[in-house]
């Protein structure tokens, strides 16, 4: 079930994120689709990210209006119903706290044998997409659909 025409969705969607910690953006790069992993945090409704910028996937975010997505598919366990979390809004390059930066933890050492430098930014929920199979939301957050 889909929520995203039902007030609340971007807040609910926002909520949903704030319950993990990484998942993917989604962008164009050089006119194609394309997804990008990051970790995030939530803060005062907004998602922040955390890239590598070796990539330079970043470049292809900031200014644009991207989707940023999550979800449990690969960790549910055999009682657990599934759920997918989708935002959309614009992404802006943005300057953490040094509470924000402790807020994602530990950083990897490297990615695909580069040193890892992070790049910040910053999305402003605009659209939210909830779906859930099994009631999942129900049973695991509390939160019907």
């Amino acid at each position: 079930m889909s929520i995203d025409a039902q007030p609340g969705a971007e807040q609910l969607a926002v909520d949903l994120l704030a319950r993990t910690d990484h998942g993917r953006v989604a962008t164009t790069l050089r006119a194609l689709p394309f997804l990008a992993f990051a970790s995030h945090i939530v803060q005062d409704g907004r998602l922040l990210l955390r890239m590598p910028r070796s990539h330079g996937y970043h470049h292809a975010c900031v200014g644009s209006v991207v989707a940023y997505g999550a979800d449990n598919l690969g960790s549910a366990g055999p009682d657990e119903g599934l759920w997918s979390v989708q935002v959309v809004g614009a992404c802006e390059t943005h300057e953490p706290t040094a509470d924000q930066v402790e807020r994602f933890g530990p950083a990897p050492a490297t990615v695909d044998g580069a040193s890892y430098e992070p790049v910040y930014l910053r999305i402003e929920p605009q659209l939210g997409t909830v779906h859930s199979t099994d009631d999942g939301l129900e049973r695991h957050f509390g939160h019907p659909l």
